[in-house]
């Protein structure tokens, strides 16, 4: 079983998200869709993406939210009526199965498909696909499962926020190395994808492996920037981040703890700060290229 997310947690770091994923590369991927693109939305979990790239899209447009996780589907559908409706938009349900939400710039369809991602591209239904996108998602997959989908695609691949590794708290402490080698070591443990995680080298596998099936590649810095306001972010970012060190560095669990205790303390107080490196990647069939 694929590794899944709380929906507390993604709905936390949404606007983070937002700010971060690179405008120009989600332009690119608009430009290389046709006129009513059909997108598939891989570990959709709350539908974040949806909310972000639907309107740089601004067309009618068709999404399927791919997730292991029927709940997060669920309140993906209950999240995108409520946010559509909170800006004056029209939203329908046809049936149980299928969202409208009715803007200016046309229809926007959602949909929402069970699978367990672990043997993607296998079970999706990529004959009725323009695209393929997805959010925070490549960085936990196996080398083998990037291979698969860039052998098995001739679509346009969009993968925002890949971890790279480089997180930063400020102000800086002494056991910030500690932490984040142990950080980076559970990042590339499995995580139900066939093997060990990309974790920070996802964008350049994937880079590497759509390039070898002649795609056009590029990738964009994503970095999460996180202020001093932003303190229920920074509290959980902090302590997840310390949990994971503790899993691969059991003999500084001490030290990792008091390090914890102390990052949640200078985030109440508006004292922290805190630099995440992502990367974006969009990858173009040759077909698109030109």
């Amino acid at each position: 079983m694929t590794e899944s997310f709380d929906a507390d947690w993604l709905e936390l770091r949404e606007p983070v998200d937002a700010r971060a994923r690179n405008f120009a590369l989600a332009e690119a991927l608009s430009a290389a869709l046709p006129a009513r693109p059909r997108l598939l939305d891989l570990g959709a979990g709350t539908g974040s993406l949806f909310r972000w790239l639907a309107p740089i899209l601004n067309r009618p447009q068709a999404w399927t939210l791919v997730d292991a996780d029927v709940t997060l589907i669920e309140f993906a559908f209950d999240t995108i009526a409520m946010r559509a409706a909170s800006v004056g938009f029209e939203v329908s349900a046809p049936n149980k199965r299928t969202l409208l939400v009715h803007t200016p710039s046309g229809a926007w369809r959602v949909e929402g498909l069970v699978l367990d991602l672990a043997d993607a591209p296998s079970g999706l239904p990529l004959s009725r696909a323009d695209g393929v996108v997805c959010t925070a998602l490549c960085d936990l997959v196996s080398r083998g499962w990037v291979a698969r989908m860039a052998s098995g695609l001739r679509l346009p691949f969009y993968s925002a926020l890949n971890v790279e590794g480089d997180a930063r708290f400020l102000p800086p402490h002494p056991v910030d190395g500690i932490v984040a080698r142990g950080f980076r070591r559970d990042q590339i443990r499995e995580k139900g994808f066939g093997g060990p995680a990309l974790g920070p080298g996802a964008t350049r596998a994937m880079a590497a492996a759509f390039r070898a099936q002649g795609f056009q590649v590029a990738t964009a810095p994503s970095p999460w920037r996180i202020g001093p306001a932003e303190t229920r972010m920074l509290s959980e970012l902090s302590g997840g981040h310390a949990q994971a060190a503790m899993r691969q560095a059991p003999r500084s669990a001490a030290m990792i703890a008091a390090w914890s205790a102390l990052r949640a303390a200078q985030a109440q107080r508006g004292r922290l700060r805190a630099v995440v490196g992502h990367s974006d990647l969009l990858a173009l069939p040759p077909r698109h290229g030109h």
